[in-house]
C-alpha cells in the first residue's frame, strides 16, 4: 500500500505518500485543530521560477533553489495543525500548515519528528495562471533540515505546455481499463 507515510515514489523518501501536493490523502490518523489567521512571509506569486527563461539547472542547485528566481510575501494564512492520534503510527507527530486565505491552497508546512524536534519544512511555489484563471503550482520544495538534502518537483520551465485547461475529462477517464492504459511500469 502507498499511503501515509510511505517514502513517496521518486522522492528519495524526502516526501511521503501523503505529503504530495502538500498533503494529499486519508486525514484519519491526526487530530486537526484550525489555529487561526496569521500574516507570515510564504511563498507566492513565483513567476520567475515557472519562467521557461530558466532552465532546471540553473533553478536546483546544492542544498537549495536558485534564492534570485523566488519569491515571498506577506501574505494571510490560516494555520491548521495536524497532531498524530494516540495509537497511531507515522513518521510525522505534527505538521503545521499554512493555507492561503484567497485560494484555500497550502502554502508552506511544517513537519515534526517523533521527538517534536523541526525535521521538514515544505513549500508551494505557486502563481496565477491566466489562462485557467487558477493558482498553480511552479514547484513544490520539501527541505530536509537534518541531512540538507531537499526535493524539487512538479516544475514546469521546460515543457512546452504544462498546463492544458482546455482538457475535459468523462467518467469513462477513470474505469480501470482506461487507468490502466494510462500507467506506467
Amino acid at each position: 500500500s502507498v499511503a501515509y507515510d510511505s517514502a513517496g515514489p521518486t522522492t528519495a523518501g524526502l516526501r511521503t505518500a501523503d505529503g504530495r501536493d502538500m498533503f494529499n490523502g486519508a486525514p484519519d490518523r491526526y487530530d486537526w485543530q484550525l489555529v487561526g489567521k496569521k500574516t507570515l512571509y510564504v511563498p507566492y506569486n513565483s513567476y520567475r521560477l515557472a519562467s521557461p527563461e530558466r532552465s532546471y539547472e540553473a533553478l536546483i542547485q546544492p542544498g537549495h533553489v536558485a534564492p534570485e528566481a523566488t519569491r515571498y510575501e506577506l501574505h494571510r494564512v490560516w494555520e491548521v495543525v495536524a497532531t498524530l492520534k494516540p495509537g497511531m503510527r507515522h513518521i510525522y507527530s505534527k505538521r503545521h500548515y499554512f493555507i492561503d486565505e484567497d485560494t484555500w491552497a497550502i502554502l508552506a508546512a511544517d513537519h515534526y519528528d517523533n521527538r517534536g524536534e523541526l525535521w521538514r519544512i515544505g513549500e508551494a511555489h505557486s502563481f496565477y495562471h491566466p489562462t485557467g484563471q487558477a493558482a498553480v503550482n511552479a514547484m513544490e520544495v520539501t527541505y530536509d533540515l537534518n541531512n540538507g538534502r531537499y526535493l524539487a518537483s512538479g516544475l514546469v520551465n521546460e515543457q512546452r505546455q504544462p498546463f492544458d485547461f482546455s482538457y475535459r475529462a468523462s467518467a469513462s477517464d477513470y474505469s480501470p481499463g482506461a487507468l490502466r492504459s494510462k500507467g506506467l511500469r
